[in-house]
């Protein structure tokens, strides 16, 4: 009894102690801390934005669309000749030739750890070989979503291209 009466009366002391901030304090402190901030960051606007691509958006109505044509600065722009579409499908499928042999590379890697895993006796060794392989499985998923990325990227030189209207021979 003596013991629920002590905790008891130690609840109601710490409670009591533990006061909650009130929120007059709470205002003066986030009055403070914007008093301190010194810019409030950027700022975007309509014309800070970049413009969509025609026929990516809904036209608009012909009555709120601006009669000036938008200007862009070519001179940052690479020249998009021949060479520039050649050399931009090349690294991109040298990239994905690469991600490929990585995943053979690795599957067979996991081939023989199952293979070793299976023929060991040792605990310990079995939990070794268990975790090189969990690990070479993950990079397995990440290498095949990568193999994914590269073949989405190339469909997509692709298809810029030809909406560019860049001869096909370019980019095969």
């Amino acid at each position: 009894m003596r013991s629920v009466l002590f905790s008891a009366a130690a609840v109601w002391v710490l409670t009591g102690t533990a006061a909650a901030q009130s929120l007059g304090d709470v205002a003066r402190q986030e009055e403070a801390r914007r008093k301190a901030v010194v810019s409030a960051g950027k700022v975007y606007t309509n014309d800070s934005l970049r413009a969509e691509p025609p026929g990516t958006a809904p036209a608009a109505p012909a009555a709120t669309t601006p009669d000036k044509p938008e200007k862009r600065d070519t001179s940052q722009e690479p020249k998009k000749d021949e060479a520039y579409w050649k050399q931009r499908i090349a690294a991109e499928r040298t990239a994905l030739s690469r991600a490929q042999l990585f995943a053979e590379s690795l599957q067979s890697r996991i081939n023989a750890l199952t293979n070793d895993f299976s023929a060991r006796d040792d605990p310990f060794q079995r939990n070794q070989i268990g975790q090189d392989r969990q690990k070479s499985i993950a990079e397995l998923d990440r290498v095949r979503k990568e193999i994914a990325d590269h073949t989405k990227a190339i469909t997509d030189i692709q298809e810029e291209a030809r909406k560019a209207g860049v001869p096909a021979g370019w980019v095969r």
